[in-house]
């Protein structure tokens, strides 16, 4: 039986949706996906990309390996399609191993490959501190030695003072954290000279300790995804999802006021 008629239907294409997007480049291990959807408001949407497997332990190595520059660009360029607001690359470790200038070389890249606007964890980092006028934060990390002292490096070079450090030496499973020992290693890493703590790695949940935390140590507590999604969402004026942490009660000077970017 052949078909009575056949019409073509013209599509109207949707130029300006009213919603805002977030390009999201993680490491090949990152399991925390959830936490990115919490931190946001519910018009943002993430588009998720993910660095090449590599058996490897966690470590300087490995940092270096899923932060390559090539390797974070083809990340960049998979989420062309969904034309970001704002391009991140989500590990903290591969975005400070390389100093302070390695990490604005890593945003020109991911720009150059055609990201709207680029940020990485260490740089939401120094926009976090800078906004709440931290200049000494202590440091907790579920790295080894080396790569902590690293983050200190770091953090030093931009001119930010780590009075003290905890960190849980492992190589491997740091999704698997519990709170509790996210907690105790928050609080093996305070010191009386510190305005803030940093916990450091987007694959540590600790999402859901901060309040606590920042109750009983009576400062801010920046949780590396944290941080990394109120940077996503202050670079283009969305602002972040209501929470009961400080970073996201601060009062943020010098903010875009663009509530929602126009996407076309």
């Amino acid at each position: 039986m052949g078909i009575g008629r056949i019409g073509r239907v013209t599509p109207v294409l949707d130029e300006g949706s009213g919603r805002a997007g977030i390009g999201v480049v993680v490491p090949f291990d990152f399991v925390l996906d959830r936490e990115y959807w919490d931190l946001l408001p519910d018009h943002v949407d993430l588009y998720f990309t993910r660095t090449p497997y590599v058996d490897s332990p966690v470590s300087m190595e490995l940092a270096a390996i899923v932060s390559d520059e090539e390797v974070v660009v083809e990340g960049v360029r998979a989420l062309v399609v969904a034309d970001p607001d704002v391009s991140v690359y989500a590990c903290t470790s591969g975005s400070f191993l390389r100093g302070v200038s390695g990490e604005h070389a890593l945003c020109q890249a991911m720009e150059q490959a055609g990201a709207r606007k680029a940020l990485t964890t260490s740089g939401a980092l120094l926009e976090a501190l800078d906004v709440l006028g931290v200049r000494n934060v202590a440091v907790a990390t579920p790295y080894d030695r080396p790569l902590t002292e690293k983050l200190v490096e770091f953090l030093a070079e931009a001119g930010v003072f780590v009075p003290s450090t905890s960190f849980l030496d492992l190589q491997g499973d740091i999704s698997r954290v519990t709170p509790e020992s996210v907690i105790e290693l928050t609080m093996a890493s305070d010191h009386d000279d510190a305005q803030a703590i940093f916990l450091s790695c987007t694959g540590l949940r600790s999402l859901e300790v901060v309040p606590e935390l920042e109750a009983r140590l009576d400062k801010p507590v920046l949780s590396a995804n944290a941080v990394t999604m109120w940077a996503a969402a202050r670079s283009f004026g969305a602002g972040p999802r209501p929470l009961d942490h400080r970073l996201y009660q601060a009062s943020d000077r010098g903010a875009p006021q663009a509530a929602v970017t126009e996407r076309g």
